[in-house]
């Protein structure tokens, strides 16, 4: 909590929200960029059963 206090104090309170936003935001993103990387595949496999 102190170091929070102190970079507020240091950069300005917008920017150590903005860091905090984004650091949350990672790993919700990181979770979307491997949904989309296994979505080919899941097609791919659809797709066989189907026929």
């Amino acid at each position: 909590m102190e170091t929070y206090i102190s970079l507020i104090s240091d950069v300005g309170f917008p920017v150590v929200v903005t860091f905090y936003l984004l650091h949350r935001i990672e790993a919700k993103l990181d979770g979307i960029i491997e949904s989309i990387q296994r979505l080919p595949q899941q097609l791919h496999e659809q797709l066989r059963r189907a026929e």
